[in-house]
């Protein structure tokens, strides 16, 4: 099964000061993410609007970005890969972004929450 999160809306459902630090942010939450899907069996993508800098590498979960850094640019890179899925009926969206979760429903995948999916994470 594929999990594609919208970085940023995971990271934004702790006001933890991850604003002082976005990429500590998003380190933090790839390194939640591996140790998770090392400890689940699951595939996972997640996507940023900007690309790390400097890049963040994992050999656990694919680190992805959309092509040109804008807003809402994320969610249309998620869409993108979640079309060309061909097992997208199996594939899991975490997100806290309405729009999103509509399209990716309507395109048979499954959604979760930001912060469900953040308490799924750090409850191991």
């Amino acid at each position: 099964m594929r999990w594609y999160v919208d970085g940023m809306n995971v990271i934004g459902t702790r006001p933890d000061a991850w604003w002082r630090d976005r990429h500590a942010a998003m380190v933090r939450l790839v390194d939640l993410l591996e140790r998770w899907a090392a400890d689940s069996g699951e595939d996972v993508t997640v996507v940023f609007e900007h690309p790390p800098r400097p890049p963040i590498r994992s050999t656990v979960i694919e680190v992805a970005h959309a092509p040109r850094a804008r807003a809402d640019s994320a969610d249309d890179e998620i869409m993108r890969r979640l079309a060309a899925d061909p097992q997208r009926a199996s594939a899991w969206v975490v997100t806290s972004d309405r729009w999103l979760a509509d399209q990716a429903h309507a395109a048979g995948a499954a959604v979760e929450s930001s912060a469900a999916f953040r308490d799924r994470l750090e409850r191991g």
